[in-house]
């Protein structure tokens, strides 16, 4: 079911509750010990999730209505439905209270949890599609195939959820403070903010980057006052949602 709040709302998908299992085995291809011990997540009902990362449209709409007075750079290859890039932790939150002033809804950032469930859709493979990386030219750009930049979000295939270039494009922020592995993390889909909250968990990987960075379990930090040209992020609005479209 896909709805939007607003005009310049970003579109969003329902999600099934469901347990899944998060981080990856040891037998993985490329597996890390960050990415470990493997837990199980129960994501409660009512998960709507952005189709697509956020964009420029969406951003400047913010900028021109006063929500924010933050104007990404594009270096150079363009706005409208492309990502917005070079946006810190902080420039979100500033999104995310707009948003939700002109919507009514509340919106935030994924929790990691929350977005490897939305990665995965369904499946335990490396990929959502499954373990071979020569089938990502179908669903994401990356370093093999995006010529060195962003490209409009929904050119390439979604995920089983419906979901959007949550491979690739850009890595997408989420809600959750950085922890070295998994030893203590909540299992109910909610953020884990304990830990060091000046880094913030990135997922999905972008245009710049190889296969095994693209992975549904792959994890990585970034600092959250950073405004950088290969993150962006994604939102979640876990209110009721609006009638289909």
């Amino acid at each position: 079911m896909a709805f939007k709040d607003h005009p310049s709302a970003p579109e969003m998908i329902m999600l099934p509750s469901a347990m899944f299992v998060m981080g990856s085995p040891q037998r993985e291809d490329v597996h890390h010990n960050h990415e470990s011990p493997q837990h199980t997540i129960q994501i409660p009902s009512g998960l709507a999730v952005g189709r697509y990362p956020v964009t420029f449209d969406q951003w400047d709409a913010c900028v021109k209505d006063g929500g924010t007075t933050h104007k990404p750079d594009d270096a150079g290859w363009g706005r409208g439905s492309r990502p917005v890039i070079n946006v810190s932790w902080d420039d979100i939150q500033l999104y995310l209270r707009w948003i939700g002033k002109v919507t009514g809804k509340t919106y935030r950032l994924l929790s990691e949890a929350e977005w490897e469930y939305a990665a995965r859709a369904g499946s335990q493979s490396d990929y959502s599609f499954g373990n071979d990386p020569k089938e990502l030219d179908r669903y994401a750009w990356f370093a093999d195939n995006s010529g060195g930049m962003t490209h409009p979000v929904g050119e390439k295939l979604p995920n089983a959820f419906g979901l959007h270039d949550m491979s690739g494009n850009v890595w997408e922020r989420t809600e959750d403070c950085w922890n070295e592995n998994y030893n203590g993390a909540p299992t109910d889909g909610s953020a884990w903010t304990a830990g060091i909250c000046s880094l913030r968990v990135v997922r999905g990987g972008s245009w710049i980057n190889d296969p095994q960075f693209l992975r549904a379990a792959n994890r990585l930090r970034n600092p959250a006052s950073i405004r950088y040209f290969n993150l962006g992020f994604r939102v979640t609005s876990p209110t009721h949602p609006a009638p289909p479209i």
